[in-house]
């Protein structure tokens, strides 16, 4: 410690009698704080910049992405701020739309479905049309997660500049997700789109309502799925208009061509269409871009025949009026889920019924009593 000491005097002496001395401490620097003096001031809080929906509905109409994108954000959102926002940009939107072709497609898992739409949508984009893809992702009941990945796995596609990609997750919800669809479908159309492709996963409900907001359905099968046919012509079959068998090719072929014509005996057990279109059964490969403009003539002669006889604009008419009808319905769930009062009313109820003192039926009677008299004092 001695030494030590020692040693430091002399550096100091040192230092006192050279100045110059690169052992001379200089002046430090003062440490800034580690708050910014705006935000410690009051004066600069993080706020979002007000969304100028004049401006982009405009953008929307020019046909920016980014505008597009940013607005079925909003229409997608449950907050109820946006949701007023959301109303703006569809008064707006709705009067330049209506003038596309929408197209549902849905499949078993697997059946190629991506590699389908990427296919179809880079044959219209050369006919000269520009393409909208919507994609409904099935959510986690358990995380709310969904993946989103429709933009990975078409590639080609979504480096178009006429094609626009957008995933969406389901929420959980089947008229839900349905309705948020139909809404980006008009931003989407007013924005210059003339193909909606609306894609669903799997077959189920949401199938259903998915063939209830586009002009014409199309279901994708494999080969061989015999048995699936059983469990599902009750259901999604009788709402196709064009079954297609993918991937037939190479050595699946034949099975390709089997599977065509039990899915045209099965459809002979179905009752003819009100709109007298009967539907078709095809073959192709997605992969290797074969029977693809069949498809297309497919739909070019049906859009054909119901226009002429009057069915195209009835079932348009017709799924107006079930927007008319789920808005209501969804505006009468909002407002008695979100009313303070009946939140509380709810909980209380909840706490009962899990007693066992009151039966879910009676509880339900009993807020729709308490509902309907605050709305009519």
């Amino acid at each position: 410690m001695r030494l030590l000491k020692k040693t430091t005097f002399a550096i100091v002496d040192d230092t006192k009698k050279n100045k110059k001395s690169a052992l001379r401490v200089q002046a430090g620097i003062e440490k800034p704080s580690s708050v910014n003096p705006v935000l410690k001031s009051g004066l600069g809080k993080f706020k979002k910049p007000k969304l100028n929906i004049e401006l982009l509905v405009k953008n929307i109409f020019k046909g920016d992405r980014s505008s597009l994108s940013r607005g079925i954000t909003i229409v997608e959102s449950s907050l109820p701020t946006d949701k007023i926002l959301a109303k703006q940009i569809i008064h707006e939107c709705l009067p330049y739309s209506g003038n596309s072709i929408r197209i549902g497609i849905t499949g078993v898992p697997g059946v190629g479905k991506s590699t389908f739409i990427e296919t179809f949508g880079n044959f219209l984009i050369e006919k000269g049309k520009k393409v909208a893809v919507l994609a409904i992702d099935p959510s986690s009941k358990r995380t709310k997660g969904s993946i989103l990945g429709d933009k990975t796995r078409m590639e080609s596609l979504s480096n178009n500049p006429n094609a626009f990609i957008r995933p969406s997750a389901s929420a959980g919800t089947l008229g839900g997700i349905a309705r948020k669809t139909r809404e980006t479908i008009t931003l989407c159309e007013a924005s210059g789109f003339d193909i909606i492709l609306v894609e669903t996963v799997g077959v189920g409900q949401s199938e259903t309502a998915v063939a209830q907001i586009v002009d014409f359905f199309l279901l994708l099968m494999l080969a061989g799925s015999g048995d699936e046919l059983q469990g599902i012509k009750r259901g999604i079959m009788e709402m196709a208009d064009m079954i297609l068998i993918n991937k037939a090719d190479g050595d699946n072929m034949t099975k390709a061509d089997l599977a065509r014509r039990e899915f045209e005996n099965a459809l002979l057990l179905f009752p003819a269409l009100e709109n007298n279109w009967v539907p078709i059964v095809k073959t192709a490969s997605a992969l290797y871009s074969k029977g693809i403009e069949d498809v297309w003539d497919t739909i070019s002669k049906y859009l054909k025949l119901t226009t002429e006889n009057g069915h195209f604009q009835l079932k348009r008419s017709k799924q107006s009026g079930e927007i008319l009808q789920e808005s209501i319905e969804s505006a009468l769930m909002d407002n008695f889920y979100n009313d303070p009062d009946l939140k509380e009313k709810i909980k209380s109820i909840k706490k009962e019924i899990d007693k066992g003192n009151l039966s879910p039926y009676d509880a339900a009677d009993e807020l729709l009593d308490v509902y309907l008299k605050r709305k009519n004092n």
